[in-house]
């Protein structure tokens, strides 16, 4: 068993778990993930490790529900325990001395990048972060990022906070204006927004690389799920990433993948959410944390 030592809400639909993994805390590094389990018999979900505290022994998840497994994941609060945390799996980060570095998050996607953030700084790199939500409660991680980043800009698709519109108009104002120039973005959010900051960075020739967290399933490269063609090669995702140049990714193909299980995957989830007990232990974390004041 894992224990949870703190468990709040980071936004609508989003939170965090400090749980207790030593074993993996004392290995993490920015780019690595874990396979959880909540109980027997229950699904197996990768999860960035958005941070970790090896002298804690402690690891940070953040989990967006997006499914039955995902809500069960929000449901556990401060005390309760994870059944498994496997890792940590993937190849880490590349860090070293690029220079003007943009990293790019979309939703929880921020979480991903905030590890690379530290590393990154850590060896001398100019850091930009642009960050992005649907609307204000929906941008995660803005101050830790400030602590660490040059500058950071937060966008909403409502222009509810800060810059209004995606995370790529705001990289394509960045590229145009940044001094020094960009010499590197990394991006990691939903798959349509990495393939556009794709998009917007090719024709200038700035390298990017972009974390394929999304496609995941099993994490050990086994179930063949996260299959992906970089440049026009099959790789896997959980153990030949998860980053890659998104330029060499066939993000055309990767979309159509992503769709493979939906129905499925909303199946289960309605299910799921018929039973009492587990709508009774979501809305007993969720009022938990609005009174401890973790909204």
């Amino acid at each position: 068993m894992f224990s949870i030592h703190k468990a709040q809400w980071l936004a609508p639909k989003v939170r965090k778990l400090v749980v207790h993994a030593p074993r993996v805390a004392s290995h993490h590094k920015p780019g690595h993930f874990v396979i959880v389990r909540c109980e027997d018999n229950g699904e197996r979900i990768p999860l960035t490790i958005a941070d970790s505290d090896a002298k804690a022994g402690t690891i940070t998840l953040v989990v967006q529900i997006v499914g039955a497994t995902t809500e069960r994941l929000c449901s556990l609060r401060t005390g309760e325990n994870l059944l498994d945390v496997a890792g940590p799996l993937g190849k880490p980060t590349e860090i070293e001395t690029f220079g003007h570095v943009v990293l790019v998050g979309g939703g929880v996607g921020t979480a991903v990048i905030y590890p690379q953030a530290g590393a990154l700084k850590v060896t001398g790199n100019r850091l930009t972060a642009v960050i992005g939500g649907r609307s204000k409660p929906y941008v995660i991680l803005e101050k830790e990022l400030a602590a660490i980043c040059d500058a950071v800009h937060p966008c909403t698709d409502d222009g509810s906070y800060g810059f209004h519109g995606f995370v790529t108009g705001k990289l394509e104002n960045l590229i145009r204006e940044a001094a020094p120039p960009i010499d590197m973005v990394l991006t990691a959010g939903p798959v349509p927004m990495m393939r556009a900051v794709a998009e917007v960075t090719r024709e200038r020739g700035i390298r990017t690389v972009a974390s394929l967290n999304p496609i995941m399933v099993d994490g050990t490269g086994m179930c063949g799920g996260c299959r992906v063609t970089v440049g026009g090669k099959q790789r896997f995702a959980c153990v030949d990433g998860p980053e890659f140049d998104a330029h060499q990714v066939d993000f055309r193909e990767l979309t159509d993948r992503l769709t493979a299980y939906r129905d499925h995957e909303r199946a289960v989830w309605e299910r799921y959410r018929r039973d009492p007990q587990h709508i009774c232990r979501l809305e007993a974390a969720e009022k938990e944390s609005q009174t401890r004041g973790d909204e």
